[in-house]
C-alpha cells in the first residue's frame, strides 16, 4: 500500500508542480533558484526524452502508454517477490511515467520545468520535471535492488 501511495504522491506533487509553473513562468522566462545551481523555466516537449520523435506526438504517447501499461503489469505481476528498494524504484517509474502519460494525453505535451546550471549549454538547456528525475532514479532503484526469482 505504501508503495502506491508513493506513486500517487509523486503524481499528485508532479502535476501540481507543473499547474504551478505552466501558471507562474512565462515561455522563454528564467528564474534561478538554490543559489543559482537550479533554473526554473517552462518547456512544452511534444516528443519522448530530449524531444525525440517530437514530429510524431501520437506515436509518442501511443509508446508511452503501452511502456506503462506493461510496468504496471510488470510490478503486479513480480513487484512482491522483489526487495523494498526495488519496489520504491518500481513505484516511483510508475508515478512519474503516470504524470508524464497524463501530460501526453490531456495536454498533448509534457510540461518540463527545470535546468541544472552548467558551464556546458548543452546540459544546460535540457529541462526535467520531478516526473523524469523519478523515473531516472526509480529506475535505477530497480537495476540496483533487483532479486533473481
Amino acid at each position: 500500500m505504501r508503495y502506491l501511495l508513493a506513486a500517487a504522491g509523486i503524481f499528485g506533487l508532479d502535476a501540481w508542480l507543473k499547474q504551478r509553473m505552466d501558471k507562474t513562468l512565462k515561455s522563454g522566462e528564467e528564474k534561478p533558484v538554490l543559489k543559482g545551481r537550479v533554473i526554473l523555466r517552462k518547456y512544452y516537449n511534444k516528443g519522448a526524452a530530449l524531444d525525440a520523435l517530437d514530429r510524431w506526438p501520437g506515436l509518442v504517447r501511443a509508446l508511452s502508454a503501452i511502456v506503462f501499461s506493461i510496468l504496471c503489469i510488470f510490478g503486479l505481476a513480480f513487484g512482491k517477490k522483489q526487495r523494498g528498494g526495488f519496489r520504491l524504484g518500481l513505484s516511483m517509474v510508475i508515478g512519474g511515467g503516470a504524470s508524464n502519460l497524463w501530460d501526453r494525453w490531456r495536454r498533448g505535451h509534457v510540461v518540463d520545468y527545470f535546468s541544472f546550471q552548467s558551464r556546458f549549454p548543452r546540459v544546460r538547456r535540457v529541462v526535467f520535471n520531478l516526473s523524469d528525475m523519478c523515473i531516472f532514479l526509480g529506475t535505477f532503484f530497480m537495476a540496483m535492488f533487483h532479486k533473481d526469482s
